[in-house]
């Protein structure tokens, strides 16, 4: 008798062992391919950022040695560069982010087949190619939504790869997770990463594979951090010395700048629309020509600002005496995203954007009369009220201002400046860019 208990108990130890084992098995085979496609999306984010930084150079040593050629150089870039995404893939135009969206509506099994046009290994060589064409003729795109798009493909195409037999989550979770990873390694934002995925891109319950999404952020993240090092995409401006008052004057340039940039994403949805019309090649030829003469008409003769995603504009007014902006220099960075976008080429909207915030919070403070850190507090909030304006998404928006600058003393001003732009941009449209632009997508599906 005692000898059939113990027998009993080794068959029950054995089963549990067994059991543990391959528990442990099925998991390590389900995260297994996130593991690998986090390490390429920030191999790739970390190429296509170089890549993107010698453009922008090139850019500039135009610019500085050689400004005429920009009515060349420019035109020939903006057609070129619609050329691309029209020939080889016209899912890679714009942003990427309103096609991630749209992907991960689409996957379903009645969709999953339509997902191929919105992300593929096709869409990140179109997407890095025709991107990179923008910057080098001065268009004020950036690279952040395109990541985004690149990071979504990388895992879209890992998942379709596995064996039928291998242990699966859904499409929707790993483009979800890509979508995340993209964002992390873009800016070296992790937290900004997650947040954008709940806020932004979630709709089926993110617990499911959350171990994934963060396991994701953090491999994306180090692997672009260990090859750039831990650098802020910003920096640290001085923010000291913020009083009570500062609320106010934050309200103020949240107000201002959410309002801009709903007003910009409506310039831009109006200027594609009307851009649908043109339904012959030579009218979309002649139009981007036109387009590309426009912006390096504006920076032979008027400013240079227009051109490029904006970084030098947010290192001069935070990091420099000259914190102070007028007001046709606002006009400007809001100019350049529109005629940009109205390429239909390749190119992201979240650095212009913030850009474009830097320059409205420059404008507030000169209104105001503020200066040193109570100008950089200004300027903060404005780039932080006007990525809310155009993406609607206050928190992811507050929280990768307060990663690219490491902040923390000023997060409460950062949040309110969000949440105030969320409230001013609903007045002028309850959806926001992403949200018009994906649906185009899921209608042309």
């Amino acid at each position: 008798m005692k000898a059939t208990h113990t027998t009993l108990q080794q068959r029950v130890r054995t089963l549990m062992t067994k059991f543990i084992s391959n528990q442990i098995w099925n998991n390590f085979l389900r995260f297994f391919p996130f593991w690998i496609a986090s390490l390429m999306t920030g191999l790739l984010a970390v190429g296509y950022a170089m890549l993107f930084s010698i453009a922008e150079k090139g850019t500039q040593y135009v610019l500085h040695s050689y400004p005429a050629a920009l009515f060349l150089l420019t035109p020939l870039c903006f057609l070129l560069a619609w050329w691309i995404v029209q020939r080889w893939s016209p899912g890679a135009r714009g942003s990427g982010i309103p096609q991630v969206m749209a992907a991960i509506e689409l996957a379903t099994p009645t969709h999953s087949t339509k997902i191929s046009k919105l992300l593929s290994v096709r869409i990140i060589v179109v997407k890095i190619i025709s991107s990179i064409t923008m910057v080098l003729g001065g268009a004020a795109v950036g690279r952040e939504g395109p990541t985004i798009q690149i990071a979504g493909s990388v895992f879209y195409v890992i998942n379709r790869w596995l064996p039928a037999r291998w242990p699966k989550l859904s499409d929707q979770s790993y483009i979800l997770t890509g979508a995340a990873a993209g964002l992390a390694a873009a800016f070296n934002t992790p937290l900004g990463g997650v947040v954008f995925a709940m806020e932004e891109l979630a709709r089926v319950h993110v617990r499911y594979f959350r171990t994934a999404l963060f396991a994701a952020v953090i491999i994306a993240g180090l692997t672009a951090q260990g090859i750039l090092g831990p650098y802020l995409y910003i920096g640290y401006p001085k923010v000291s010395g913020a009083s009570f008052t500062m609320f106010f004057m934050v309200v103020f340039t949240a107000l201002l700048a959410g309002t801009g940039g709903a007003v910009m994403s409506r310039m831009i949805l109006a200027l594609l629309r009307w851009r649908s019309k043109l339904n012959t090649g030579w009218k979309n030829v002649i139009f981007l020509l036109a387009l590309g003469g426009v912006v390096a008409t504006i920076a032979y003769f008027f400013n240079p600002e227009i051109l490029g995603s904006g970084k030098e504009l947010m290192t001069r007014v935070l990091f420099t005496s000259q914190k102070q902006e007028e007001w046709h220099g606002v006009v400007l960075r809001l100019a350049g995203p529109i005629l940009a976008f109205g390429s239909g080429a390749a190119g992201g909207v979240f650095a212009p954007s913030l850009a474009a915030g830097a320059s409205m919070g420059a404008y507030a403070a000169s209104l105001l009369d503020m200066s040193g850190s109570g100008a950089n507090i200004l300027i903060l909030s404005g780039m932080v009220g006007f990525l809310t304006g155009v993406t609607r998404t206050p928190f992811t928006s507050a929280i990768l201002v307060l990663e690219m600058t490491d902040r923390h003393s000023i997060i409460f001003h950062l949040l309110i400046a969000a949440l105030i732009a969320q409230l001013s941009a609903l007045l002028i449209d309850r959806h926001s860019f992403y949200d018009h632009l994906k649906k185009q997508y899921l209608n042309n599906k």
